[in-house]
């Protein structure tokens, strides 16, 4: 099969990703052999090839926000079968022993396996996940609308609930890509009040028609005091800008996997008054299946831009410099 893989990463111009022809996958008991149609391009996968977070194995093939159709069932599956539509996301597996998992959590599982981290993922013309792991995707979506809905929908869901926004009430939202056009889409449905703040012209004017009823650049005040706010920007200089944005007892969650530094806070300006700064890690399976039934219910409009599958590089170094607006998807069928 047609993939591309990780090989000595490095900045996006090096070309740390590698494309060739690799050995089709086989599916083990308890997983499904997927034929992948479109793939998410996650700036998970840009953080994977750069080196930000280091691969879990030598050439592993990146993307997690996979859809295609079963090819074939191990044995022991039950749930799907040859034709079925599936979507792969970001959590391969977990222990489900460990005393997270047991409390449902397995979001903080202590040996979780990640698809396109620790296991092959979608950057390629199949794939196999464990069918425990697999989601039906909605029928409203078409296969490009759903690719995004995987990591950067369900993640953003995560990042709404853990910032706690009250009902009617203003919510930040920090870098406008991928998650964020979706998330906000979710927070105006719940009846928040989304104030942006990114440096992407393209993104501000898309967060614009979106009902944004502020949009301005990274570090600029919001007129307005927040309840709420969510870091999706990579950038841990922002964490003070989003501290001192909030209301009293407001609260800010990071949604990124990866974040650089943050400076030193100062706890009277950034903390006091209940202020709170928290983290998001992965999803649950039952997140997942939330989210994707809340996307259909709205339903969710992804802003995508398609690249054809031996693009993949050109993708991520668009996703680099902020080319892309919205979501970039792979069409692995050409």
């Amino acid at each position: 099969m047609r993939a591309w893989w990780v090989g000595q990463p490095g900045p996006i111009d090096s070309m740390p990703l590698v494309w060739g022809e690799r050995p089709d996958p086989v599916p083990a008991p308890g997983e499904l052999l997927v034929r992948v149609h479109m793939c998410g391009v996650c700036r998970t996968d840009l953080h994977l090839a750069e080196g930000d977070l280091m691969p879990r194995r030598p050439n592993v093939i990146p993307g997690h926000e996979a859809v295609g159709t079963v090819l074939e069932a191990g044995e022991g599956c039950k749930r799907f079968g040859p034709g079925d539509r599936v979507g792969v996301a970001w959590l391969g597996k977990s222990c489900g022993s460990c005393r997270y998992c047991l409390r449902g959590d397995e979001n903080l599982c202590i040996s979780p396996t990640f698809t396109g981290w620790d296991r092959d993922g979608g950057y390629a013309e199949r794939l196999t996940v464990a069918e425990d792991f697999a989601y039906a995707i909605p029928p409203v979506f078409t296969d490009e609308q759903a690719a995004p809905l995987l990591c950067s929908g369900i993640i953003g869901y995560c990042a709404l609930k853990r910032a706690a926004v009250p009902q009617g009430g203003r919510l930040g939202i920090y870098g406008f890509g991928g998650s964020a056009h979706l998330t906000a889409q979710i927070a105006r449905h719940q009846g928040a009040s989304v104030y942006v703040m990114t440096r992407s012209a393209s993104a501000r004017s898309l967060a614009r028609e979106l009902g944004a009823v502020f949009v301005g650049g990274p570090y600029d005040s919001p007129p307005d005091p927040l309840d709420s706010a969510i870091l999706f920007a990579p950038v841990g200089e922002l964490v003070p800008a989003a501290l001192q944005a909030l209301d009293r007892g407001g609260t800010l969650a990071v949604a990124g996997i990866h974040l650089s530094d943050i400076p030193a806070l100062n706890y009277q300006r950034d903390l006091f008054n209940e202020r709170q700064l928290l983290s998001v890690t992965a999803n649950t399976r039952e997140d997942g299946d939330e989210f994707l039934a809340l996307a259909a219910e709205i339903p969710l409009a992804p802003t995508t831009t398609i690249y054809p599958m031996a693009a993949a590089d050109k993708a991520l170094k668009d996703l680099s410099i902020d080319r892309i607006t919205g979501s970039a998807v792979l069409d692995m069928l050409r």
